[in-house]
């Protein structure tokens, strides 16, 4: 992280703040622009975190930071174990402590974030975590209500988090969100936000040229004057591959995407609404055939 010191730039190796760094330029949208840096810290994070449960040797670490930790490297696909790293977090039967750990809501946010990337064989273990941190998570939401001197910018992340999960959200609206969020954010770094409005509204005038770009070749299929009981759904299929292939360098498959959802929508609604029974295995046989021959 850097620091601006009496007109010198002072590198901060500290990793919990490398791994806050991360996870801040996902959320505000601009991780892809710093894909090798990203990459090294986490690759240098799993290996010591690796390193430690071998070794015995994990140093005990606040809840947040094993639960941001955890949660970073799953989302990037590393293997990290679950009960090594949860384990000096839960009581003799196993289950999360959490009353045990205090008034730590962004502890008990991270672990509630964190415990959505489970995989298979991980149920029983955060199926209670999320039970328990959601129960706390609205607790301290309705105590916030009534205290004016809690967090306002920690309370607005649980409510968003209560809502739905980060794991969950669709990227591109979640850092629309973020970005107005983190204004009221202690220690912001003011250029961060600058980067992210600029990036969005590059990005966002973007897929305006890319969405008029698929609307000419829509119009040019006639299907919406042709078909009139079929759905005009151009622009749901367009903002459905946004949710999956966001990135600027795949346009062609973002164009590609919506084309054949859009056939698709329309296809379906001549199974449901248009063609009788003969001519609907007649249709399933051509098509069928045609992959066939594929």
């Amino acid at each position: 992280m850097l620091q601006q010191d009496d007109h010198k730039v002072v590198v901060d190796f500290d990793p919990l703040h490398l791994l806050e760094l991360i996870d801040t330029l996902q959320r505000l949208g601009l991780s892809y622009h710093f894909e090798d840096e990203n990459k090294r810290t986490l690759v240098r994070t799993y290996n010591k975190n690796t390193n430690n449960h071998n070794n015995y040797k994990q140093k005990q670490e606040s809840l947040y930071a094993v639960a941001l930790k955890f949660r970073l490297l799953r989302h990037h696909g590393y293997d990290i174990p679950t009960k090594e790293t949860f384990s000096c977090f839960k009581d003799e039967k196993r289950s999360f402590k959490l009353s045990c750990l205090g008034d730590d809501c962004k502890g008990i946010l991270a672990l509630s974030e964190a415990a959505y990337l489970l995989v298979e064989g991980e149920s029983n273990i955060f199926l209670d975590a999320i039970n328990s941190t959601t129960t706390y998570l609205k607790e301290y939401v309705v105590k916030h209500n009534n205290n004016e001197n809690n967090d306002g910018y920690l309370c607005t992340l649980v409510t968003h988090a209560l809502e739905l999960p980060l794991h969950w959200r669709m990227q591109r609206l979640e850092t629309r969100w973020f970005t107005d969020v983190c204004k009221s954010r202690p220690n912001t770094k003011s250029f961060l936000l600058e980067l992210a409005k600029l990036d969005f509204n590059i990005m966002q005038a973007t897929r305006q040229e890319d969405l008029k770009y698929v609307s000419k070749w829509w119009k040019k299929t006639r299907l919406v004057e042709k078909l009139t009981f079929a759905r005009d759904r151009l622009m749901e299929n367009f903002f459905w591959t946004m949710g999956v292939i966001f990135e600027l360098e795949f346009g062609y498959c973002r164009y590609m995407s919506t084309r054949v959802n859009a056939l698709i929508t329309t296809i379906d609604d001549v199974y449901d609404v248009y063609g009788t029974l003969d001519e609907l295995e007649l249709f399933t046989d051509a098509v069928e055939g045609y992959f066939y021959l594929l």
